[in-house]
């Protein structure tokens, strides 16, 4: 109960469902996203439900939606999901923060097994205007953003590199990942009303390019062990074409395990090499 009236409060359950994996949505998600793995005729890719936690949008998202976006996001993955299998999601508001002159509210997301498993824990970190700030205009377009700070020297691992996967987004793709309705993701029009000069690439889709990558090289010891925390750190506009890398840092033992920790980022093909997406994954090397 929330005396207050406010509804974006830490520990408010914002919604959730009961799904079966489904054949048909596996082959959507690997015709949208370009990813074929092998390991796909038995199992779901990790990030199947990757956008989850924006089915509940009115129950964690702040009034003024005006300039939002998406700022962070973390992955783990518990155990692999079966095609075909029946698991329930689960939606909760666990942190509510002010940083740097937005607001943001912390979405956590779980995908359960039928035995009451947790499979798949993702967190959101989505920052808001407050509502003083303006509400009309491009609160960033392509010339603002090329202008951000630059950031620290990255990656600073010197391993081996892990193959990488590039990709164009085109509209097909973001209706595709973010459809099938009209949104600031999917049409350029409601990208206006939200201060955006055209269509913005949901930042999800990003994270699961980093999931392919590291699903290729790791494979069972992605599905059973990954973990993922990569902020978003520029605007990836509709036609862009993206690199998706990662670099080996470091191992550890995990018990009797290795766990393989990676740099991780997404970067524009452009001059500058624009890096959208930066940050860390680790997997099982022998799960």
């Amino acid at each position: 109960m929330n005396l207050r009236g406010e509804p974006a409060h830490v520990g408010r359950h914002c919604g959730g469902r009961h799904l079966e994996v489904s054949r048909e949505v596996v082959d959507f998600y690997a015709d949208a996203l370009d990813d074929h793995h092998p390991l796909q005729t038995e199992w779901a890719p990790p990030l199947l439900y990757h956008s989850e936690c924006y089915r509940y949008l009115g129950e964690w998202y702040l009034k003024n939606l005006f300039g939002n976006l998406h700022a962070q996001q973390d992955w783990e993955l518990f155990a692999p999901i079966p095609i075909g299998a029946k698991v329930q999601t689960r939606s909760t508001i666990i942190d509510r923060y002010a940083k740097r002159g937005r607001d943001y509210v912390v979405n956590e997301t779980d995908v359960v097994g039928e035995d009451g498993r947790l499979l798949v824990r993702g967190r959101t970190h989505q920052s808001f205007l407050p509502p003083e700030k303006p509400t009309s205009g491009n609160v960033v377009d392509r010339e603002t953003a090329a202008k951000k700070a630059p950031r620290p020297p990255f990656p600073t691992a010197t391993g081996r590199d892990l193959a990488a996967v590039a990709k164009t987004v085109d509209q097909r793709r973001c209706w595709m990942f973010s459809g099938p309705g009209a949104n600031y993701h999917t049409d350029a029009e409601e990208a206006k009303k939200l201060g955006f000069p055209t269509i913005v690439v949901q930042g999800m889709m990003t994270t699961c390019f980093v999931s392919q990558v590291m699903q290729d090289d790791f494979g069972l010891g992605w599905l059973a062990g990954g973990r993922m925390s990569v902020k978003l750190t520029n605007v990836v506009w509709v036609d862009d074409r993206l690199h998706a890398k990662a670099r080996v840092r470091e191992e550890s033992r995990e018990g009797t395990r290795t766990r393989v920790h990676c740099d991780v980022w997404v970067e524009k093909d452009d001059a500058e090499g624009t890096r959208v997406l930066i940050g860390e994954a680790s997997a099982l090397a022998d799960p």
